[in-house]
């Protein structure tokens, strides 16, 4: 398996766009902290799915059809020899637009509801004075969560689908997910 250090390389090759590496960056530490709760012998298939799920994102033409499919595609080319698992979670992170790729295990599931969730903690964070991640509370994102106007994009429905599918309530999964976020906030610029 392709370790961490030449996946950012394969990153730095496709993705341009400070934003989406970051954005990869985070579903990465959220994955991996998932993946510590879940599986721990696997923390780090768990967190490679996470870093390397939006490898396409800025060179596919057609995001309705493309997306994750790509990727997959990306990585094979570039020899990242991952287990079909994460090749199965980055496809599944997209069953909103490919219905045949529905989850079907707890990696899978955790990578399409958390893939949208890093947007509302940055957006949240974007407002506080400081712009500091360690300055955001559980409670901030769960009010802005209920704001749906706020951070419009964040696919609330499929966040709050970790109650069901993870067995995890919704204010603990942000809490899961916002720590994973703080842990890294040097490497977000949070």
């Amino acid at each position: 398996m392709i370790n961490r250090d030449k996946a950012l390389v394969v990153i730095k090759k496709y993705i341009k766009t400070e934003n989406t590496v970051k954005h990869m960056l985070a579903t990465e530490a959220i994955m991996r902290a998932l993946g510590k709760k879940f599986e721990p012998e696997k923390i780090d298939t768990w967190g490679m799915a996470g870093l390397v799920h939006d490898l396409d994102y800025e060179v596919i033409k057609d995001p309705k059809t493309e997306h994750a499919k790509k990727t997959v595609e990306l990585l094979k080319k570039e020899g990242a020899d991952l287990p079909e698992e994460v090749y199965q979670a980055i496809l599944a992170h997209c069953y909103n637009l490919y219905p045949e790729h529905e989850p079907k295990n707890k990696m899978e599931w955790s990578l399409f509801i958390c893939d949208s969730l890093t947007g509302l903690i940055v957006a949240t964070t974007l407002v506080r004075p400081n712009k500091k991640l360690s300055s955001v509370k559980v409670k901030s994102v769960m009010k802005k969560f209920k704001q749906p106007a706020f951070a419009a994009g964040t696919r609330r429905e499929e966040i709050k689908l970790c109650e069901d599918k993870l067995g995890i309530e919704l204010r603990d999964f942000v809490e899961l997910s916002l720590k994973a976020m703080q842990e890294i906030s040097d490497d977000l610029g949070l």
